[in-house]
Protein backbone atom coordinates (compact mmCIF):
# COMPACT_ATOMS: atom_id res chain seq x y z
CA UNK A 1 0.00 0.00 0.00
CA UNK A 2 1.48 3.17 -0.71
CA UNK A 3 1.17 6.19 1.37
CA UNK A 4 3.02 9.03 0.39
CA UNK A 5 4.34 11.95 3.34
CA UNK A 6 4.29 15.14 1.56
CA UNK A 7 7.35 16.18 3.75
CA UNK A 8 10.05 13.74 1.35
CA UNK A 9 11.28 14.38 -2.19
CA UNK A 10 9.34 12.92 -4.74
CA UNK A 11 11.80 11.46 -6.23
CA UNK A 12 15.34 9.24 -5.42
CA UNK A 13 17.80 9.00 -7.56
CA UNK A 14 19.83 5.80 -6.23
CA UNK A 15 23.68 5.08 -6.58
CA UNK A 16 23.81 1.36 -7.23
CA UNK A 17 27.39 0.42 -5.88
CA UNK A 18 27.30 -3.44 -5.73
CA UNK A 19 29.36 -4.59 -8.59
CA UNK A 20 32.07 -2.27 -7.08
CA UNK A 21 32.04 -1.90 -3.09
CA UNK A 22 29.93 -4.94 -3.04
CA UNK A 23 32.22 -7.40 -5.22
CA UNK A 24 35.43 -5.91 -3.92
CA UNK A 25 34.81 -7.70 -0.78
CA UNK A 26 34.67 -11.26 -2.22
CA UNK A 27 37.38 -13.59 -1.22
CA UNK A 28 37.43 -15.42 -4.84
CA UNK A 29 37.26 -12.77 -7.55
CA UNK A 30 33.83 -12.99 -9.44
CA UNK A 31 34.28 -13.74 -13.34
CA UNK A 32 34.89 -10.53 -15.48
CA UNK A 33 31.61 -12.33 -17.84
CA UNK A 34 30.11 -12.20 -14.33
CA UNK A 35 30.38 -9.05 -13.40
CA UNK A 36 29.32 -7.58 -16.38
CA UNK A 37 25.93 -9.39 -16.73
CA UNK A 38 25.15 -8.46 -12.98
CA UNK A 39 26.03 -4.84 -14.55
CA UNK A 40 23.40 -5.36 -17.38
CA UNK A 41 20.74 -6.61 -15.02
CA UNK A 42 20.76 -3.95 -12.91
CA UNK A 43 20.49 -1.74 -16.07
CA UNK A 44 17.59 -3.61 -17.26
CA UNK A 45 15.88 -3.33 -13.71
CA UNK A 46 15.65 0.57 -14.28
CA UNK A 47 19.09 1.69 -11.93
CA UNK A 48 20.43 5.13 -13.79
CA UNK A 49 23.86 4.96 -11.77
CA UNK A 50 25.75 2.44 -11.32
CA UNK A 51 28.98 2.21 -10.56
CA UNK A 52 31.16 -0.03 -12.35
CA UNK A 53 34.71 -1.20 -11.03
CA UNK A 54 37.63 0.93 -9.22
CA UNK A 55 41.15 1.35 -11.19
CA UNK A 56 42.99 0.71 -7.74
CA UNK A 57 46.41 -0.94 -8.03
CA UNK A 58 45.36 -4.85 -7.97
CA UNK A 59 47.18 -5.00 -5.22
CA UNK A 60 45.42 -3.76 -2.92
CA UNK A 61 41.92 -4.77 -4.22
CA UNK A 62 42.78 -7.93 -6.28
CA UNK A 63 38.70 -8.82 -6.45
CA UNK A 64 38.69 -5.64 -9.30
CA UNK A 65 41.92 -6.21 -11.05
CA UNK A 66 40.08 -6.70 -14.25
CA UNK A 67 39.01 -3.21 -14.64
CA UNK A 68 40.50 -3.14 -18.14
CA UNK A 69 39.28 -6.06 -19.40
CA UNK A 70 35.44 -5.03 -17.35
CA UNK A 71 34.71 -1.87 -18.51
CA UNK A 72 34.68 -2.46 -22.38
CA UNK A 73 32.14 -5.04 -21.89
CA UNK A 74 29.68 -2.32 -20.70
CA UNK A 75 29.91 0.51 -23.23
CA UNK A 76 26.17 -0.74 -24.53
CA UNK A 77 24.74 -0.23 -20.76
CA UNK A 78 22.13 2.61 -20.71
CA UNK A 79 23.34 4.39 -17.49
CA UNK A 80 25.61 5.70 -15.90
CA UNK A 81 28.88 3.94 -14.74
CA UNK A 82 31.37 5.69 -12.18
CA UNK A 83 34.62 4.13 -11.46
CA UNK A 84 36.51 4.48 -8.43
CA UNK A 85 39.98 5.88 -8.94
CA UNK A 86 42.81 6.52 -5.92
CA UNK A 87 45.08 8.67 -7.67
CA UNK A 88 46.65 10.37 -11.11
CA UNK A 89 48.10 6.71 -12.16
CA UNK A 90 44.19 5.11 -11.69
CA UNK A 91 42.60 8.43 -13.62
CA UNK A 92 44.91 7.46 -16.34
CA UNK A 93 43.27 4.60 -16.65
CA UNK A 94 39.76 5.21 -16.41
CA UNK A 95 39.91 7.93 -19.57
CA UNK A 96 42.17 5.55 -21.43
CA UNK A 97 38.88 3.55 -21.53
CA UNK A 98 36.75 6.54 -21.70
CA UNK A 99 34.88 6.92 -18.31
CA UNK A 100 33.26 9.96 -17.84
CA UNK A 101 32.54 9.70 -14.20
CA UNK A 102 34.97 9.22 -11.67
CA UNK A 103 35.03 9.07 -8.01
CA UNK A 104 37.79 9.46 -5.23
CA UNK A 105 37.76 8.02 -2.04
CA UNK A 106 38.62 10.40 1.57
CA UNK A 107 38.49 9.56 4.87
CA UNK A 108 37.05 12.12 7.69
CA UNK A 109 39.49 10.37 10.48
CA UNK A 110 42.99 10.22 10.47
CA UNK A 111 43.54 6.65 11.62
CA UNK A 112 41.11 5.33 8.76
CA UNK A 113 42.95 7.91 5.90
CA UNK A 114 46.74 5.99 7.03
CA UNK A 115 45.12 2.71 7.16
CA UNK A 116 43.08 2.49 3.24
CA UNK A 117 45.48 5.55 1.91
CA UNK A 118 48.92 5.47 4.07
CA UNK A 119 48.59 9.25 4.62
CA UNK A 120 47.20 11.86 6.86
CA UNK A 121 43.81 13.75 5.58
CA UNK A 122 45.85 16.73 4.21
CA UNK A 123 47.89 14.33 2.20
CA UNK A 124 45.13 12.83 0.61
CA UNK A 125 43.44 16.23 -0.02
CA UNK A 126 46.45 16.93 -1.61
CA UNK A 127 47.13 13.80 -3.70
CA UNK A 128 43.18 14.22 -5.02
CA UNK A 129 43.46 17.54 -5.73
CA UNK A 130 45.05 17.37 -9.50
CA UNK A 131 42.95 14.06 -9.86
CA UNK A 132 39.86 16.12 -9.71
CA UNK A 133 41.31 19.18 -11.66
CA UNK A 134 42.45 16.77 -14.23
CA UNK A 135 38.66 14.98 -14.65
CA UNK A 136 37.05 18.19 -14.86
CA UNK A 137 39.29 19.45 -17.38
CA UNK A 138 38.46 16.33 -19.26
CA UNK A 139 34.53 17.20 -18.24
CA UNK A 140 34.02 14.24 -16.07
CA UNK A 141 31.80 14.30 -13.43
CA UNK A 142 33.41 13.90 -10.21
CA UNK A 143 32.02 12.45 -7.20
CA UNK A 144 33.77 12.71 -3.95
CA UNK A 145 33.35 9.73 -1.40
CA UNK A 146 34.28 10.69 2.51
CA UNK A 147 34.21 7.64 4.69
CA UNK A 148 34.14 7.39 8.76
CA UNK A 149 31.44 10.39 8.89
CA UNK A 150 29.56 9.13 11.79
CA UNK A 151 32.06 6.61 13.40
CA UNK A 152 35.68 5.56 13.41
CA UNK A 153 36.37 2.08 14.82
CA UNK A 154 39.69 3.47 16.51
CA UNK A 155 38.73 6.71 17.40
CA UNK A 156 35.13 6.32 17.78
CA UNK A 157 32.56 8.72 17.33
CA UNK A 158 33.66 11.83 14.84
CA UNK A 159 32.52 15.26 15.66
CA UNK A 160 30.03 16.82 13.20
CA UNK A 161 32.52 20.33 12.84
CA UNK A 162 35.73 17.38 11.63
CA UNK A 163 33.44 16.26 9.48
CA UNK A 164 31.97 18.78 7.94
CA UNK A 165 35.27 20.66 7.18
CA UNK A 166 36.93 17.72 5.41
CA UNK A 167 33.26 17.48 3.65
CA UNK A 168 33.68 21.40 2.46
CA UNK A 169 37.53 20.52 1.65
CA UNK A 170 36.36 17.97 -0.78
CA UNK A 171 34.14 20.04 -1.90
CA UNK A 172 36.31 23.13 -2.57
CA UNK A 173 38.84 20.98 -4.96
CA UNK A 174 36.04 20.91 -7.41
CA UNK A 175 34.05 17.43 -6.58
CA UNK A 176 30.42 17.67 -8.39
CA UNK A 177 28.43 15.56 -5.44
CA UNK A 178 29.94 14.39 -1.95
CA UNK A 179 28.41 10.83 -0.58
CA UNK A 180 28.35 10.98 2.86
CA UNK A 181 29.94 7.80 4.55
CA UNK A 182 28.45 5.36 7.70
CA UNK A 183 31.49 2.92 6.85
CA UNK A 184 31.20 0.71 10.37
CA UNK A 185 26.84 1.27 10.37
CA UNK A 186 26.83 3.01 13.59
CA UNK A 187 24.87 5.96 12.86
CA UNK A 188 21.58 7.40 13.99
CA UNK A 189 18.78 8.97 12.65
CA UNK A 190 19.34 12.58 15.11
CA UNK A 191 23.24 12.16 14.00
CA UNK A 192 22.74 11.94 10.67
CA UNK A 193 20.45 15.36 11.01
CA UNK A 194 23.08 17.03 12.57
CA UNK A 195 25.89 16.44 10.48
CA UNK A 196 23.70 17.83 7.51
CA UNK A 197 22.36 20.50 9.64
CA UNK A 198 26.55 21.16 10.27
CA UNK A 199 26.85 21.10 6.15
CA UNK A 200 24.17 23.32 5.68
CA UNK A 201 25.37 25.93 8.23
CA UNK A 202 28.40 26.21 6.20
CA UNK A 203 26.47 26.73 3.20
CA UNK A 204 26.73 23.08 1.25
CA UNK A 205 23.88 22.86 -0.95
CA UNK A 206 21.86 19.21 0.24
CA UNK A 207 21.58 18.59 -3.97
CA UNK A 208 25.19 17.78 -3.65
CA UNK A 209 24.78 15.53 -1.21
CA UNK A 210 24.01 11.77 -1.09
CA UNK A 211 24.38 9.25 1.89
CA UNK A 212 25.80 5.73 1.93
CA UNK A 213 24.95 3.85 4.73
CA UNK A 214 25.57 0.38 6.29
CA UNK A 215 23.04 -1.95 8.21
CA UNK A 216 25.93 -3.24 11.02
CA UNK A 217 23.21 -1.99 13.43
CA UNK A 218 20.39 -2.26 11.49
CA UNK A 219 19.72 1.43 10.96
CA UNK A 220 20.26 2.25 7.77
CA UNK A 221 16.70 2.73 6.42
CA UNK A 222 16.07 5.11 9.69
CA UNK A 223 19.24 7.23 8.66
CA UNK A 224 18.37 7.15 4.93
CA UNK A 225 14.74 8.19 6.18
CA UNK A 226 16.40 10.79 7.99
CA UNK A 227 18.42 12.22 5.57
CA UNK A 228 15.30 12.46 3.22
CA UNK A 229 13.44 14.51 5.48
CA UNK A 230 16.30 16.79 5.04
CA UNK A 231 16.14 16.91 1.36
CA UNK A 232 18.92 14.47 0.41
CA UNK A 233 17.42 13.05 -3.19
CA UNK A 234 20.71 10.57 -3.76
CA UNK A 235 21.34 7.36 -1.71
CA UNK A 236 23.77 4.47 -2.29
CA UNK A 237 22.91 1.21 -2.06
CA UNK A 238 24.11 -2.17 -3.03
CA UNK A 239 22.04 -5.15 -4.72
CA UNK A 240 21.58 -7.79 -2.22
CA UNK A 241 22.97 -6.40 0.47
CA UNK A 242 26.54 -7.46 -0.48
CA UNK A 243 29.85 -5.21 0.34
CA UNK A 244 31.38 -3.90 3.30
CA UNK A 245 34.78 -2.23 3.56
CA UNK A 246 37.64 -4.36 3.16
CA UNK A 247 40.24 -1.69 5.71
CA UNK A 248 36.73 -1.82 8.26
CA UNK A 249 36.44 -5.20 9.43
CA UNK A 250 33.38 -4.33 11.68
CA UNK A 251 31.42 -2.57 9.00
CA UNK A 252 28.88 -5.16 7.54
CA UNK A 253 26.87 -4.99 4.45
CA UNK A 254 25.79 -1.91 2.47
CA UNK A 255 22.18 -0.97 2.13
CA UNK A 256 20.71 -3.63 0.87
CA UNK A 257 19.05 -1.57 -2.73
CA UNK A 258 15.46 -3.92 -2.44
CA UNK A 259 14.83 -2.75 1.00
CA UNK A 260 15.65 0.86 -0.17
CA UNK A 261 13.15 0.50 -2.83
CA UNK A 262 10.61 -1.25 -0.62
CA UNK A 263 10.68 1.82 1.22
CA UNK A 264 10.27 4.23 -1.38
CA UNK A 265 7.54 2.65 -2.90
CA UNK A 266 5.53 2.11 -0.24
CA UNK A 267 6.42 6.15 0.31
CA UNK A 268 5.18 7.10 -2.99
CA UNK A 269 8.62 8.16 -4.08
CA UNK A 270 9.56 7.78 -7.66
CA UNK A 271 12.92 5.47 -8.51
CA UNK A 272 12.34 3.94 -12.16
CA UNK A 273 13.44 0.69 -10.14
CA UNK A 274 11.50 -2.69 -11.16
CA UNK A 275 11.60 -4.17 -7.56
CA UNK A 276 11.12 -7.48 -9.49
CA UNK A 277 13.63 -7.38 -11.53
CA UNK A 278 16.05 -6.12 -9.28
CA UNK A 279 15.20 -8.79 -6.88
CA UNK A 280 15.76 -11.17 -9.63
CA UNK A 281 19.20 -9.89 -10.30
CA UNK A 282 20.20 -10.47 -6.75
CA UNK A 283 18.71 -13.92 -6.31
CA UNK A 284 21.36 -14.90 -9.46
CA UNK A 285 24.21 -13.31 -8.41
CA UNK A 286 23.65 -15.08 -4.72
CA UNK A 287 23.53 -18.03 -6.88
CA UNK A 288 26.71 -17.45 -7.71
CA UNK A 289 28.51 -16.31 -5.17
CA UNK A 290 27.03 -19.94 -3.38
CA UNK A 291 25.21 -18.07 -0.63
CA UNK A 292 21.85 -16.62 0.09
CA UNK A 293 21.37 -12.51 -0.34
CA UNK A 294 21.33 -10.77 2.93
CA UNK A 295 18.41 -8.53 2.53
CA UNK A 296 15.09 -9.02 3.55
CA UNK A 297 13.09 -7.86 1.03
CA UNK A 298 15.04 -10.08 -1.57
CA UNK A 299 14.18 -12.74 0.97
CA UNK A 300 10.73 -12.48 1.08
CA UNK A 301 9.96 -11.77 -2.23
CA UNK A 302 11.98 -14.47 -3.31
CA UNK A 303 10.49 -17.06 -0.30
CA UNK A 304 6.88 -15.92 -1.63
CA UNK A 305 7.93 -17.02 -5.35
Amino acid sequence: MTVPDPGLPTRVRIHEVGARDGLQNEKTPVPTEVKAEFVHRLAAAGLTTIEATSFVHPKWVPQLADAEQLFPLLSDVSADLPVLVPNERGLDRALALGADRIAVFGSATETFAARNLNRTVAESLAMFEPVVARAKEQGAHVRGYLSMCFGDPWEGAVPVPQVVSVAKALLDLGCDELSLGDTIGVATPGHVGALLDGLDEEGVETDRIGVHFHDTYGQALSNTLAALRHGVTTVDASAGGLGGCPYAKSATGNLATEDLVWMLDGLGIETGVDLAALTATSVWMAERLGRPSPSRTVRALSHKE
